[in-house]
């Protein structure tokens, strides 16, 4: 009986030691292969929104050209390179013109800026200080300079920061339009692929119909909010720039925000209204044209959304806020579009769980009712003879 113990408590611990074994070095392996790939998550996972939103315009050039999907899927990779590679390239050379010649001319002495206008003293809280330090840096910038030297090298820092960050960000979204490109191009085999690991945590019935429905979700955020709202961004951007509004790019970055939160850029468009009639540079017919445009830009979600998102599926629009406020807080701008896109895809998934488990009980149920009505009426049937038969 000890020997029988002994050879149990035995194989016990030389399972227990192979299982372990087994575990550490699956674990291991994960960990590596995390360790490998996190770095390059945010790129994939943006180019694969892109893909799948591509992946229409995709069919309709080989449709249109009868291209193979290889040279479909290049063209579509360049245009959307060089859509936002030119663009950069001129503003970054630009920034950099601009503040090597500024730098030169403070070095020579011969920087200096305009006085503040009287209207500043009427914003709210900032409007006194402010004036007052832009006058003394109007007079003697200099002296300005040197003593407010910490905080001038901070304000530069954070100015560097930001176009850094922005340029950044700009270089993987190139980045991510490359990789869909090769996405585009293994479009069907890679459809294939993800729908099988669909089915595999389901079944065949299910996962195809999950992988449709992901599919149509992350294409219908990408078009129809993320798609449109740059867009009206956009289009949002050009006005307030052809009409000499101050800091239109910062407008322009905060009505992109706007747009995928799903707040009115409208709110956008009355600060850029305001600055533009609070300067002396215009005339009264200019800023009444532009400020008209600058409504009218502002609104151009609300014509086009109807139309993309009245033909698709129905995502809350709290879901897509939620997504996208905490994809910005998470990674930046090109957070904010991946976590729309992807919430949005989650949260359908995990709705049509839901119903289809509702489903299957109301279906488990009726036929667990079924049975026992029939014995219900076969008693009744039963006990409805034997009164027969004694009458």
């Amino acid at each position: 009986m000890m020997k029988n113990d002994v050879d149990l408590e035995a194989a016990i611990s030389k399972a227990f030691t192979k299982s372990l074994i087994r575990f550490s070095t699956l674990a291991f392996i994960l960990i590596v292969c995390c360790w490998a790939f996190l770095p390059f998550l945010p790129i994939l996972l943006w180019a694969l929104v892109l893909a799948i939103a591509l992946y229409p315009v995709r069919l309709f050039v080989e449709r249109k050209t009868q291209w193979t999907p290889a040279r479909s899927s290049t063209v579509i990779a360049i245009v959307g390179v060089l859509v936002l590679g030119v663009p950069t390239a001129l503003v970054g050379n630009a920034f950099a013109t601009n503040t090597m010649v500024a730098f030169e001319a403070y070095e020579a002495g011969t920087l200096a800026l305009p006085a503040p206008k009287e209207t500043i003293k009427d914003l709210p809280i900032i409007g006194e200080s402010l004036y007052l330090s832009w006058l003394e840096a109007s007079t003697d910038l200099s002296g300005f300079v040197e003593q407010h030297q910490s905080q001038v090298k901070g304000a530069l820092n954070a100015v560097v920061g930001a176009a850094g960050g922005a340029a950044k960000t700009v270089f993987l979204l190139i980045g991510a339009v490359i990789i869909a490109g090769v996405m585009l191009a293994w479009a069907q085999p890679a459809s294939r692929s993800i729908e099988k690991i669909f089915i595999s945590f389901s079944d065949s019935q299910k996962g195809a119909e999950l992988h449709k429905l992901v599919t149509a979700t992350i294409r219908q955020v990408a078009i129809g909010i993320i798609g449109i709202a740059f867009l009206t961004a956009f289009i949002f951007g050009l006005t307030v720039n052809f009409a000499s509004v101050p800091a239109a790019p910062l407008l322009t970055i905060v009505a992109l925000i706007f747009a995928i939160c799903q707040i009115p850029v409208t709110l956008v468009a009355i600060v850029a209204a305001a600055l533009l009639w609070s300067g002396n540079d215009t005339s009264t017919v200019h800023n009444t044209i532009f400020t008209v445009l600058m409504i009218a830009a502002s609104l151009t979600d609300n014509f086009l959304k109807p139309m993309v998102l009245g033909r698709g599926l129905a995502v809350p629009m709290p879901i897509v806020l939620i997504g996208a406020i905490g994809g910005m807080a998470a990674g930046g701008i090109l957070g904010m579009f991946i976590g729309a896109a992807f919430l949005a895809a989650g949260y359908q998934v995990f709705m049509a769980w839901v119903e289809s488990e509702n489903l299957d009980s109301e279906i488990t149920g009726s036929k667990t009712i079924e049975p026992q009505n029939a014995d219900a009426k076969k008693a009744e049937s039963k006990d409805d003879a034997l009164t027969h038969t004694s009458n």
